[in-house]
């Protein structure tokens, strides 16, 4: 097949491509002979690919930078069992005549269900002190706008549009069914540490980016320590927040990550930063097995390659592409989310 609108998601080995892309990471690199060549990522709504590109590296260089949507044609080629593109041409598309937001993988989920179900969650916390600080930032439509649209990491998980959202709903979900399970849990506490947990990333991204990059601030100083100052802001604008459960709840975002290797300035001390921890992780390596898996191709379980990160092969079975309804999720009635930053 070769086609203009191909996605990524539709790319076979050995198959001819011909099709617009957005460029995610764009390097220039030389072989041992001195010969340049280009290494890019390219990115649709369905996924992203490698490419290289081997002749007139250097007069296409200009064609290619970060953000530019790209026409290109090729071919297809598993490399170490990875598929990527061998570029043969390539030319930037006009920005006036494409939206390269279009190009944007997003949530499968309803922003705005989502969103009122993560304020009735907030509305519910008995604890007065932590409702109210919930509240003040899901009432903040200038956070609610860089909430909803950033993801929850570059890479790893839930790497999309609406992804920090979806993946804060998960854990305020799962951290419900804890507490019910465990009821010396400290429902109020968890719960905040739970939706707080990750706001530092509307400043440690920046998604006014086209796809969404680290921000200068976000590199430096980190989304932890930047959601401790955005925490800090609000207490102080609530009367009589009590210092002892402000400190317990720093200590649940400063936590979270589980440990020092991972970039949590502490280690979890209390019950609550334990379970928000592992919480964190469970979600994130479901999202993770659910992304590769539905890279998976035809039926039954499948080795996948070498994950560096994780530091094994893993066991995939096929799942849904991005783009349906995940298990428990709340249906969109639109998933190219055109008012997806409308709070109505």
């Amino acid at each position: 097949m070769t086609s203009r609108t191909i996605t990524i998601k539709q790319i076979q080995d050995g198959q001819p491509v011909k099709g617009h892309f957005l460029v995610k990471e764009m390097s220039r690199g030389e072989t041992k002979i001195g010969k340049p060549y280009l290494m890019l990522t390219v990115m649709d709504a369905t996924g992203e690919m490698a490419g290289r590109v081997w002749d007139n590296a250097d007069q296409l260089l200009p064609e290619c930078p970060v953000g530019a949507v790209i026409s290109l044609s090729g071919k297809a080629e598993s490399y170490k069992g990875v598929m990527q593109l061998k570029i043969d041409t390539l030319k930037r598309v006009d920005p006036a005549t494409v939206d390269p937001a279009d190009f944007l993988p997003t949530t499968p989920g309803d922003i705005k269900a989502m969103v009122r179900e993560l304020s009735g969650i907030a509305d519910g916390v008995e604890n007065p002190f932590l409702r109210d600080l919930l509240l003040a930032f899901l009432k903040d439509r200038k956070f609610m706008a860089l909430f909803k649209a950033a993801p929850a990491a570059k890479a790893m998980h839930h790497a999309y549009v609406g992804g920090l959202l979806e993946h804060t709903l998960a854990l305020a979900r799962l951290a419900g069914q804890i507490c019910t399970l465990y009821p010396a849990l400290d429902r109020s506490l968890l719960l905040a540490g739970v939706l707080l947990h990750d706001i530092g990333k509307v400043k440690e991204f920046d998604t006014a980016k086209i796809p969404a990059d680290y921000s200068d601030e976000g590199r430096l100083v980190g989304h932890m320590v930047l959601g401790i100052g955005m925490i800090d802001e609000r207490i102080s604008t609530i009367k009589g927040f009590p210092p002892d459960l402000a400190a317990r709840l720093k200590h649940l975002i400063l936590s979270h990550h589980g440990s020092h290797e991972f970039g949590s300035p502490v280690l979890p001390m209390t019950i609550e930063a334990f379970v928000l921890h592992f919480l964190d992780n469970l979600d994130a390596k479901i999202a993770y097995f659910d992304r590769l898996g539905s890279q998976v191709q035809g039926e039954g379980y499948q080795w996948s390659d070498y994950q560096r990160n994780l530091e094994r092969f893993l066991y995939l079975c096929p799942t849904a592409p991005q783009g349906s309804t995940p298990q428990g999720q709340v249906p969109d009635i639109d998933p190219r989310q055109r008012k997806l930053f409308d709070l109505g």
